[in-house]
């Protein structure tokens, strides 16, 4: 028996045997051509670009017929970069410039915009290098009149061993036998990644050499929870997996009648649990596991695509969708794009900065570039026509800019009433707080904003001056940190004087380990994965807010976070089986 560990993509548990699919990349013949050629070549390129654009279009068909939306997305983006007309500016005049062949001038065009992706600390971004290199084949596929491979006609249950999936192989695959994907490459935002989670199919990646430890029919166990993979298991790990996978199923099964139910504690007082999505297609995810609205809708995936930015229009429908899809279920919360630091836009050299986490990002991005800004405002306030909408303003630090941002929004609302555009007049504003010097005037902030909602993922680590992405120093990342608490308690104490409630948006809010922590520090909504929702809502009804707030009374006065960590960790293992701690 082999064990490899990797990244945990999606949950769950199977056992089955290897389906090893040996993807080989299609090599691209590369020669020259003479100038009396190069008309011919184009219009070569142009012809399978054509073709391509065909296949796409019939591939959204088929998904919009089957009704299945959480694929949607994925495709238009590849439909979006085969039709960005920069992408085919680019390929024509490097053929007439450089006299060689279509296919060589794609695959070196392709790895020009792989390589400006890599060097970004986005994992996000780095991730959307597998969509570039499926436009890549794609188009390479058509040039050379050669079939692309198909996992559609696998016809027995199997898990999926792979260096890495294409995201349209990942869509064509026939789902009904792929029961485990097991990759060498990727990590949890790539879109198999999500694709997986969507079709709620196990998922290990980032296993670097799994392919060269398998061969086909070997028996393998995929951990999709703790990221772990069981080559050719002995029978007592299987046995052992079948009792985790029983007691799995049943937990989900459990966690699944919380849907309809209420964040109300045993002593009658009540919470709001709301989702984080990345993309529209994670909303049927969190109806599904009872969110009342979406908490933090980032934005920013519909900036990160290589060519130009989205227009208004492709934003509005974009942010339309999310609204109209939460319809009855609550509001949804759209942060303003939210770039800079570890998240680059693609085409904006400025963002090359010695320090850019403490530098030109989020909102400080967005009063500097009034024209990108001003557009998603636009886009976001006539999405507000299909249902209630939150508005929320990242990386605030203080009245000065959130003065600013709030009279761009009142420009914006008289230029839609003067082009005779219906919006909701009744948008609520807020500020996310995830700088201390926030956190210190909440009270100041909390005049001239609905709401306030804590991003702890930034606020631990300006607290305590520690990068959350250095793993020399990871151990100082402490969201039980004495100075956190309190700081997280003076938020919510300063919102709550000005009668505005505070949520809290950060992956803090989403562990359970916290979640008693975060309710009797009085916090008033909790947003978070979708798939974690169940889980905390479980705990907040087996408590009451009494024994929350004596929680936080008794560890609010310790010293160290070693001391609150292990006093909260011996409270929440006397009462509650946490799965996810």
């Amino acid at each position: 028996m082999r064990i490899v560990k990797g990244i945990p993509a999606s949950s769950g548990i199977v056992t089955g045997k290897v389906f090893l699919y040996a993807t080989q990349s299609l090599k691209a013949p590369r020669y020259n051509i003479d100038t009396d050629e190069v008309s011919e070549e184009h219009e070569r390129f142009m012809d399978a670009l054509s073709r391509a654009k065909d296949d796409l279009d019939i591939l959204k068909t088929e998904t919009e017929l089957k009704q299945v939306a959480n694929e949607l997305a994925i495709i238009d983006a590849h439909i979006m970069m085969i039709g960005d007309p920069e992408f085919e500016r680019k390929i024509l005049a490097g053929i007439e410039m450089r006299l060689m062949n279509a296919e060589c001038i794609i695959e070196d065009t392709i790895q020009i915009m792989v390589q400006t992706l890599e060097e970004t600390q986005d994992e996000y971004l780095k991730e959307r290098t597998m969509d570039l290199y499926d436009i890549q084949s794609r188009l390479i596929h058509q040039l050379m009149y050669i079939e692309r491979a198909s996992l559609v006609d696998i016809s027995e249950e199997v898990v999926l061993v792979a260096n890495n999936l294409l995201p349209s192989e990942v869509l064509t695959m026939n789902r009904d036998y792929i029961k485990g994907i097991v990759l060498d490459t990727g990590g949890k935002t790539s879109h198999t990644a999500i694709l997986a989670r969507a079709f709620e199919i196990p998922a290990v990646v980032g296993l670097t050499s799994i392919t060269k430890k398998v061969t086909n029919e070997d028996r393998i166990i995929v951990d999709g929870n703790e990221g772990k993979v069981f080559v050719r298991p002995n029978r007592i790990t299987e046995q052992e997996y079948e009792e985790k996978l029983r007691k799995w199923i049943e937990h989900e099964e459990e966690m699944l009648t919380f849907h309809s139910l209420s964040a109300r504690t045993t002593d009658g007082h009540t919470v709001v649990l709301k989702a984080n999505i990345e993309i529209p297609e994670e909303v049927d995810s969190s109806i599904t596991h009872g969110a009342e609205g979406i908490g933090l809708y980032r934005s920013e995936f519909l900036f990160m695509r290589p060519g130009e930015h989205a227009s208004e229009e492709e934003q509005f429908l974009e942010y339309a969708k999310v609204i109209k899809g939460m319809k009855d279920h609550g509001p949804v919360t759209i942060r303003t794009i939210d770039v800079g630091g570890d998240k680059v836009l693609p085409g904006v050299e400025e963002f090359d900065e010695e320090n850019p986490i403490l530098g030109w990002r989020a909102v400080r991005f967005c009063l500097s570039r009034p024209d990108i800004f001003k557009t998603q405002l636009r886009a976001m306030i006539r999405a507000s026509v299909y249902g209630p909408l939150r508005i929320m303003f990242p990386m605030i630090s203080g009245l000065e800019e959130l003065n600013q941002v709030l009279e761009i929004v009142e420009e914006v609302k008289r230029g839609l009433f003067r082009d005779g555009i219906e919006y909701d007049h009744n948008i609520k504003l807020g500020t996310m707080i995830e700088v201390p010097a926030a956190a210190l005037i909440a009270d100041v902030l909390a005049k001239r904003v609905d709401f306030l909602s804590i991003g702890t993922n930034d606020l631990i680590q300006y607290t305590i001056a520690v990068d959350r992405g250095n793993e020399k120093i990871a151990y100082l990342y402490e969201p039980l940190h004495p100075g956190v608490l309190r700081m997280i308690k003076m938020i919510i104490d300063k919102g709550h004087g000005k009668n505005v409630p505070v949520g809290m948006c950060g992956e803090v809010a989403a562990d359970p380990l916290y979640t008693c922590v975060l309710l009797g520090l009085g916090l008033d909504e909790f947003s978070m994965s979708p798939v974690g929702i169940p889980e905390v809502k479980r705990i907040i009804r087996s408590v009451s807010m009494e024994d929350a707030t004596s929680l936080v009374d008794a560890i609010i006065e310790l010293e160290s976070y070693e001391e609150i960590n292990r006093y909260v960790r011996n409270w929440m293992d006397e009462r509650f089986e946490i799965f996810n701690y």
